[in-house]
């Protein structure tokens, strides 16, 4: 197994591409951080996958607040004395055209998705450069590389996250930490639930591979970027998204 006793954080885990991600590090031999806001939903996640004989430590996380952030890593050090890992996944859309877009929404998105990808990543470093190695791994999106229609603030700060990547590749490489981004395109997750089906058609039409993308196929990426079979893989923006931008 690819990531025996590695310790890897993943925030937004309760569900969505951040559940798929725990549940697969966790088959790969990875002892896993389930952090996300809803407590209860993290502790369920991280139980079935105790009960499936992986190992998996529920944490509350608000990656808003540096409080939180900083517990969670007093907690997982406590518990398994280092911190391997960290896959930057936590997002929140607050869609709106740039005409009515609030600054609410924007300030929310902004505050979740980019500054909340700054103070986690942050906080692992200690630990990290202490060790002399890490990864970390940050969810940015196909909007992020060509914008999207009503997505001002989420395509700013997956644009952002891939600027952060770039830039910490340079600064942390030296150190041995590794950083890399992933740009998932269409994937069949809640957030596209409330899409109606006339423009979910349209989506899928294209995507050259003719079907949305499942959780489980990011989750497989962020798998192999966590693991030292991408040892040479440092500052790289990764497309999966079944070739939309093709």
């Amino acid at each position: 197994m690819r990531l025996q006793e590695k310790v890897c954080i993943v925030t937004g885990s309760a569900g969505g591409i951040g559940q798929a991600t725990v549940e697969r590090f966790a088959r790969e031999g990875a002892r896993v951080v389930v952090a996300d806001l809803d407590l209860e939903r993290t502790r369920m996640v991280a139980d079935a996958i105790e009960a499936a004989g992986g190992q998996a430590l529920a944490v509350r996380l608000d990656v808003t607040d540096r409080s939180t952030i900083d517990a969670m890593c007093v907690a997982v050090l406590a518990h398994w004395g280092c911190i391997d890992v960290l896959v930057n996944n936590a997002g929140i859309t607050r869609d709106a055209r740039l005409v009515k877009m609030t600054d609410e929404q924007f300030d929310d998105v902004i505050a979740v998705n980019l500054k909340g990808v700054f103070e986690c990543t942050q906080a692992v470093l200690p630990t990290m450069l202490e060790r002399g190695s890490g990864v970390v791994i940050n969810a940015s999106s196909v909007v992020g590389l060509y914008g999207n229609f009503g997505q001002t603030n989420y395509a700013a700060t997956k644009a952002g996250v891939i600027a952060f990547t770039k830039t910490w590749a340079r600064e942390l490489g030296p150190k041995g930490i590794r950083t890399a981004a992933v740009c998932p395109g269409f994937i069949a997750t809640p957030i596209l639930e409330t899409i109606p089906a006339p423009v979910m058609a349209k989506m899928i039409e294209k995507v050259p591979l003719g079907r949305l993308g499942n959780p489980d196929e990011i989750a497989a990426v962020y798998a192999f970027l966590a693991s030292d079979e991408a040892s040479y893989v440092n500052g790289a923006v990764i497309e999966v998204s079944g070739g939309i931008s093709v």
